[in-house]
């Protein structure tokens, strides 16, 4: 009886696959309270009357008990999310996802001040963390799902791009403020002074606040802003090409078919209606019955 409770509250909590209609309800909930969530959190830093601050802070509770006890269910049934390893370790295993850091950073806010004293200032500031509750969304589009694929397999190529960019900021502050410092001192003050005009000439923004008026110094804006061009474009090629390479991926999976290894049925592709993706509750009640015949 227990262990049928707990599948099917694994069952509910996942995202909805044709035919759960209670998974498809929950889904529908959670992220009706996320999106109620984030509207709160930005309506509350209006100025607005005292009773409509108190019902958006009652909306934000609720919303809190909602995120922690669907954190705490997905805690519980982590070992059926990956039944192929023990308890223990399905634990540690969920646990170190990135939505379930995500999930426990979203409700954390609120419960940090009950155990550590935080100061007014850091409390706020720790609050912001519950923006994060939009990320969850991830986990009920699979449109989002394929964004979030996309930045994890070109994390390499975009951490090393973005590192390039901020190399060449960090040198052309350098440059500025020795061009410039002399001539502007309040203008180009220090080196951060030059790396704030760096960051708006290589992004082409130009706000305009400073700007060099020595030869040299507009000498190397020109340089920068020229190779602005090429180099904030690099991270959007990247991300380009990764999406390219996702919905090609995704259309060979398609087209694909897995039978399973048991009993040969088919598992997924063309219009195979047998729903099978990552952790798929059907896929793995298809396992466990194979397993339980043995």
């Amino acid at each position: 009886m227990y262990r049928k409770i707990k599948e099917k509250i694994f069952e509910i909590i996942q995202p909805a696959e044709d035919g759960k209609l209670a998974s498809r309800i929950f889904d529908c909930i959670i992220m009706f309270l996320i999106a109620l969530s984030i509207f709160s959190i930005f309506a509350i830093t209006f100025d607005l009357s005292e009773s409509m601050t108190r019902h958006l802070r009652q909306v934000e509770k609720v919303s809190l008990i909602v995120f922690t006890i669907e954190y705490l269910l997905r805690v519980w049934t982590s070992d059926l999310l990956f039944p192929e390893e023990t308890r223990l370790k399905a634990l540690f295993k969920y646990l170190t996802m990135g939505m379930a850091i995500i999930d426990l950073l979203a409700i954390l806010p609120f419960y940090l001040p009950m155990i550590f004293p935080i100061n007014l200032l850091g409390l706020r500031m720790l609050r912001l963390t519950r923006i994060l509750r939009v990320c969850k969304l991830t986990r009920y589009s699979e449109a989002l799902a394929s964004i979030a694929d996309v930045f994890t397999s070109k994390s390499k190529e975009i951490i090393a791009s973005f590192l390039v960019v901020f190399l060449l900021l960090i040198v052309a502050s350098l440059m500025i403020y020795y061009a410039e410092h002399e001539t502007q001192p309040e203008a180009f003050k220090n080196a951060f002074s030059g790396l704030w005009w760096a960051v708006a000439t290589l992004t082409t923004v130009g706000y305009g606040d400073i700007y060099p008026v020595t030869v040299m110094g507009r000498i190397i804006g020109a340089i920068i802003a020229l190779l602005g061009i090429g180099m904030v474009a690099i991270p959007t090629g990247i991300i380009s090409s990764g999406f390219m390479e996702h919905l090609r991926k995704k259309e060979n999976a398609n087209n694909e078919i897995i039978y399973c290894p048991h009993c040969g049925k088919p598992l997924k592709g063309g219009h195979v209606s047998f729903p099978f993706f990552p952790y798929s509750t059907n896929y793995i009640k298809h396992q466990k019955a194979h397993r339980g015949s043995k």
